[in-house]
């Protein structure tokens, strides 16, 4: 087509007047339907390329890598030092005096015996069975994970569970859940490490996990309310409204001493915290103040009689270790949706929180931990765990802080405070019978008020005010619905939020930065300005069936504004240059609207050029273009520069060979 300039606006002096080297844009190299599926793949699920330490390697050695990639202790176990040992002993004496309180505590929460707890922190080969720890030991690659049962897990548990069975008139029943349930919990975590998908606990965002955390904070401590105000009828529904109407309309039942022994543990266990986390060399100081305030209440209660005085206590705990649970796990019956949906559901939250933790310390420490590796260690630990009474177990924050900061070495510490439990179930136990239960709710409360993110939420305010509607879902819905709805809620959004990005991607105008041959996009650089006779757009997106139709309305849209812009100034657009930088892919979808643009365009007088298409995009187009006149060299172009000023050029000769 011939090219004709008739804007009466003078051409801003750029460099593009000056001739510039073209470059030719060519086809990407031929490569196979085959190659092409294998390559996408391996991104998909192999992107850490585990593979790629065996290359090159004799037999043998291919053996030894084999084993040690499966069973990380292999790895470090033959390099493990007396000195290594000393700092893990040191640490796991120290997590374990934290444990045992946490352990008897968070069983509670799930409402299950006080002795599950402590044998989810126990492993040993000389009883029954092998219980979580021992199992992470081996298979875990993190160094300073302390495993055992955390708040939020057991939480879920308790809840869902208790929506259909009681554990006070079916206490069996409900055992036998926590177990099964715990069995999915690990089979769904080890699957989704086995046949790396752990990608899909990508899609609880940072938003979603600390409104999730906070809600379900504050929910745990409204639960604590019971044993810190001695309150004997108190509400099973979760929600912040049954609780407080609970609260408030029990008020007979307060207990003075109750109140006032929770809360000078509470301050005492409070002020701790603040201690440790002023001074991390301190850290034994919140990492002894739960143990210490077992001990000192549980001396006071035997001392003043206090459980006939409005005190309730944990009462007469069983001595030695739990048998073998297998027998217990049902997989069959009325209940079996309800384990596996709760297996899912704590599964993934734990799964989260195991891997978070993990990660954070191994960037402290500079050494690395394998996501996948670490999925497929605690599912296989929760599902040796389910058939050793043992209930869903993760590593937890406090006890992993703790444990990195008394100078743990290797997963030794975990295995030292296995030991200590261990000795505690077997001859310590008794001591227990006079522990009140309002201490252990000072304890619950003190380790989940860290999981109240300000600051966090803060700086997600300043950054994305999306994120902080997600974040606030989650936050109140755990708070007025329930647990998992919360949790669903924050999901969608944040799926909503993905599906929004795909379907609407964002395209940008850009315009020439005076004095150069840089395009950007003109509503950010103010200093950039538009070159009259061309409409220059940035695709800032994949392109495929869920956005074609979009891109090529809001394609249009971007000529009919820029026509009616410029009719004004009596110019014409003669070509609509589409930036494919940021294409990265395509489908057939995206490809017919390439065609139907083009015929548009056309139509107007214009011509489509394409800038940069990448090397997918370039080869379903040119397969797509069977007449030839959609991919010709003249419209192709590496850079907008280059576009510009061959276009540019070509106009400026046709409208000299018209005037001759």
């Amino acid at each position: 087509m011939e090219y004709s300039n008739s804007s009466n606006t003078e051409q801003p002096q750029t460099c593009l007047e000056i001739t510039m080297e073209v470059h030719r844009v060519v086809p990407p190299p031929h490569q196979s339907t085959i190659h092409k599926l294998k390559t996408t793949l391996k991104e998909t699920f192999f992107p850490d390329d585990p593979l790629r330490q065996f290359k090159g390697q004799p037999t043998g050695k291919k053996w030894i890598l084999a084993a040690q990639y499966i069973f990380p202790i292999l790895q470090w176990g033959p390099h493990y030092s007396l000195s290594l040992f000393k700092s893990d002993i040191v640490a796991g004496l120290t997590i374990a005096s934290l444990a045992i309180p946490q352990g008897i505590s968070y069983a509670k929460l799930a409402n299950l015996p006080p002795i599950v707890g402590l044998s989810c922190l126990f492993h040993t080969g000389l009883d029954s069975s092998f219980v979580p720890p021992l199992v992470y030991a081996v298979l875990g690659s993190s160094r300073d994970l302390a495993v055992g049962p955390v708040s939020i897990a057991s939480l879920i548990l308790g809840s869902m569970l208790r929506q259909e069975v009681s554990p006070v008139s079916d206490p069996v029943l409900f055992l036998q859940l926590a177990f099964t349930t715990t069995f999915f919990a690990g089979l769904f975590q080890a699957s989704l490490g086995f046949l790396r998908l752990g990608f899909i606990v990508d899609f609880l965002s940072k938003a979603t996990l600390i409104g999730f955390m906070a809600g379900a904070a504050i929910i745990v401590s409204l639960q604590q309310l019971k044993s810190l105000l001695g309150i004997t009828h108190f509400t099973t529904k979760m929600g912040l409204v049954p609780v407080l109407s609970s609260v408030f309309h029990n008020t007979k039942e307060w207990s003075w001493q109750t109140i006032l022994m929770g809360f000078c543990f509470l301050v005492f266990l409070l002020v701790a915290r603040h201690v440790s986390m002023k001074r991390p060399k301190l850290f034994w100081v919140s990492a002894g103040a739960p143990l210490v305030s077992v001990i000192l209440s549980t001396l006071l209660v035997f001392a003043f009689k206090a459980q006939h005085h409005g005190i309730s206590i944990i009462g007469i705990l069983q001595e030695g270790l739990n048998p073998p649970s297998w027998n217990m796990l049902q997989f069959r019956g009325s209940h079996l949706g309800l384990s596996i949906k709760t297996g899912i559901v704590t599964g993934i939250i734990s799964l989260t929180e195991g891997i978070a933790v993990g990660r954070t310390f191994a960037a402290l420490k500079n050494y690395k931990v394998d996501g996948n590796k670490e999925m497929m260690a605690i599912g296989l630990m929760n599902m040796v765990g389910s058939s050793t009474s043992c209930y869903i177990t993760t590593g937890a924050f406090s006890r992993s802080a703790v444990n990195h900061n008394a100078g743990a070495k290797s997963a030794v510490s975990n295995i030292v405070m296995s030991i200590t439990v261990m000795v505690t179930l077997l001859f310590l136990m008794p001591l227990f019978q006079y522990t009140p239960n309002v201490v252990l709710g000072a304890i619950i409360v003190s380790a989940v008020v860290g999981l109240i993110d300000i600051p966090a939420a803060c700086q997600i305010w300043k950054i994305d005010k999306f994120d902080f509607i997600v974040m606030l879902c989650a936050f109140f819905g755990v708070i007025f619905i329930s647990v998992q709805d919360g949790l669903a809620m924050a999901v969608g959004m944040s799926i909503f939020k993905i599906l929004q990005q795909i379907t609407r991607p964002k395209t940008v105008m850009l315009g020439n930065i005076p004095g150069t041959d840089i395009f950007r996009d003109l509503h950010h650089y103010k200093e950039s300005m538009k070159i009259p006779g061309f409409l220059i757009l940035s695709i800032e997106a994949p392109i495929n069936f869920a956005n074609s139709t979009y891109l090529n309305e809001r394609i249009l849209r971007w000529i009919e504004e820029y026509e009616a812009e410029d009719h004004k100034k009596q110019s014409n657009l003669q070509f609509v240059v589409l930036v494919m930088s940021a294409v990265s892919t395509i489908d057939t979808s995206g490809v017919s609207i390439f065609k139907e643009l083009k015929k548009t365009v056309e139509k107007k007088g214009a011509e489509l050029v394409l800038v940069n298409p990448l090397g997918e995009v370039m080869e379903k187009l040119q397969k797509s273009d069977e007449a030839g006149d959609f991919m010709r060299p003249d419209c192709l172009f590496l850079t907008v520069g280059e576009a510009v000023a061959t276009l540019t050029a070509t106009i400026k000769s046709q409208v000299s060979n018209h005037v001759v």
